[in-house]
């Protein structure tokens, strides 16, 4: 009768060459969505093969599977390779200890004004909602969590780019496209460099319909513990929003002195 084989110890290392591959690819698909992350414009596969020193051949299987989970899409006219949006909620996810630490603070937001609170993450060229408290009134701005806005026309990307060191605001500038939302989005450097000033000398953005058309909203952007550019913003449907205007920077501007005083 034969011998069933003696069970490894616990904790030995599993050495079996299938084990060894399995590792590779992960280490592999690991590289290529870190070059993805360095490019958020996109790279053929050409060029991710030269980033991370593979055969065209192995980066194609690769992107193959993260396309295919979503992690990585593929644009069919240009067959540029970016990263997906399956990245997003378990970008979100990976942030859960700001997000808690921060709730309080958002509710207590969304209380005194009776309007949707937001807390985005500085994300490469976009802000990425990781946390929503909903407001109480029957009309209401609300948008999801995983959901990401671009940086020049909304309240929370406009705080961010303001707290950015002038060296990296300058390399993002670079790529980073100033499309047109709205008939009342900034399109040019120059009337949003100014804009950025004055940000940086009240400590709050607004977005005055500019990237959807009855909605305004108001933010402010700060530093996390660990360097994360956060920004905590009070979405409001225009018709409310020129009424209450200064109150929400008055509660915001104390919102980030409180939480300065914990995200350290």
């Amino acid at each position: 009768m034969p011998v069933a084989p003696i069970a490894a110890e616990k904790g030995a290392e599993d050495k079996t060459p299938a084990r060894s591959e399995g590792i590779q690819v992960i280490s592999r698909a690991a590289a290529i969505l870190r070059t993805l992350a360095d490019n958020p414009r996109g790279l053929s596969l050409g060029e991710i093969a030269k980033a991370v020193q593979l055969p065209r051949s192995t980066v194609q299987r690769i992107v193959d599977a993260l396309d295919g989970e979503g992690l990585v899409v593929s644009g069919a006219l240009t067959g540029g390779v970016r990263l997906g949006p399956a990245l997003l909620p378990l970008a979100a996810g990976a942030r859960f200890e700001i997000a808690e630490l921060i709730r309080p603070r958002l509710e207590e937001l969304a209380r005194a004004t009776g309007e949707t609170v937001d807390l985005a993450l500085f994300d490469q060229d976009k802000a990425v909602f990781i946390d929503q408290v909903q407001g109480s009134h029957r009309l209401r701005a609300v948008s999801a969590v995983g959901v990401s806005f671009p940086l020049h026309c909304s309240s929370n990307g406009k705080a961010m780019l303001a707290e950015l060191p002038p060296e990296k605001l300058k390399r993002l500038r670079k790529h980073m496209r100033l499309t047109a939302h709205t008939p009342n989005t900034i399109t040019d450097w120059d009337r949003l460099d100014a804009e950025l000033d004055q940000i940086r000398r009240a400590g709050i953005a607004f977005d005055r319909e500019e990237h959807s058309i009855g909605i305004c909203a108001a933010g402010t952007a700060l530093r996390a513990g660990q360097g994360d550019l956060i920004a905590v913003t009070i979405a409001v449907p225009t018709q409310r929003f020129t009424e209450i205007e200064p109150q929400l920077g008055d509660l915001l501007l104390d919102c980030k002195a409180k939480l300065a005083r914990v995200l350290v």
